[in-house]
């Protein structure tokens, strides 16, 4: 059976908004709320939510992160689209 697992991110340009943004999350602001503010991805509408997917979805840096990386912590991944904050929220 495939793996699965469910994450939310925020997807800028730049690396430096990136650890803005994490810092802000770090003081205690909403990551879906900065994720409706600031990511480029249409689920930034959502709440930066990508709902649940299987493991070789996504491109290969943001699928390592999110199936081998901490749960429930935000962390910086680059991938061709840019800067992402990425929150995962559970793996199977």
């Amino acid at each position: 059976m495939a793996r699965t697992a469910h994450a939310l991110h925020i997807l800028v340009k730049h690396q430096e908004q990136a650890k803005d943004i994490l810092k802000q999350i770090q003081k205690g602001s909403k990551f879906q709320t900065l994720a409706k503010k600031y990511s480029s991805c249409p689920s930034g509408k959502k709440g930066g939510d990508l709902g649940e997917f299987r493991q070789g979805q996504m491109v290969p840096q943001f699928d390592k992160f999110v199936f081998s990386g901490e749960i429930l912590t935000p962390t910086i991944v680059k991938t061709r689209f840019g800067y992402h904050i990425i929150k995962t929220l559970y793996r199977t």
